[in-house]
């Protein structure tokens, strides 16, 4: 099992909850895992990346080179473009469909949405609408995990117990809500 996954949006989104909830569903399999984080303007709105990497065998490097990501999750669309370089061909980009507008020139969505549907193997997310349902919009990023979920090569079932396990501190509402959040982003993507 080899999986490497770059996860993209901007400072505030949960990119680095996403990335925590796999590091540990990776590591209650017992799978190799590197994980590199880049963040942006290092403040809420500005650029944040991961690349997680996830494999049976020994992993040498925590960057994902060009072309070899087999996912790209992203919780903006329009910084799901920004990774398609290290897209690879059989690659699939899983995104948001809800912008956020951190900048006074940011494209056309529908446009920006076009190019993603042109560009690779892709899933047009409606997380917004998912969180809503699930109870709280701060369960966004936990929706797209849900969605992503099939792309991820870890069950459905290993993500749920590392959703409980991150956010036990939190109470049981929280735990719930959020896996309410996932199970819904998994169904409303026909995952």
């Amino acid at each position: 099992m080899q999986k490497n996954i770059i996860i993209a949006g901007v400072g505030g989104q949960g990119i680095l909850t996403i990335a925590s909830i796999i590091d540990l569903a990776a590591m209650n399999l017992g799978l190799n895992l590197k994980q590199a984080e880049v963040h942006g303007m290092s403040q809420r709105g500005g650029a944040v990346e991961s690349h997680l990497r996830i494999s049976s065998d020994e992993i040498y490097s925590d960057l994902i080179p060009l072309g070899k990501a087999d996912l790209i999750l992203s919780i903006e669309p329009m910084e799901s473009l920004r990774y398609l370089p290290f897209l690879s061909p059989e690659g699939m980009i899983v995104t948001a469909t809800e912008p956020y507008e951190n900048i006074g020139n940011y494209p056309d969505l529908d446009e920006l949405l076009k190019n993603i549907q042109e560009s690779a193997k892709h899933l047009l997310v409606d997380a917004k609408s998912i969180a809503k349902d699930a109870g709280s919009p701060k369960t966004f990023n936990i929706a797209m995990l849900g969605a992503a979920s099939a792309y991820l090569g870890i069950d459905a079932e290993e993500l749920e117990k590392a959703i409980g396990m991150f956010f036990e501190r939190k109470g049981d509402k929280m735990v719930e809500m959020n896996l309410r959040a996932f199970r819904l982003g998994r169904e409303n993507c026909d995952n």
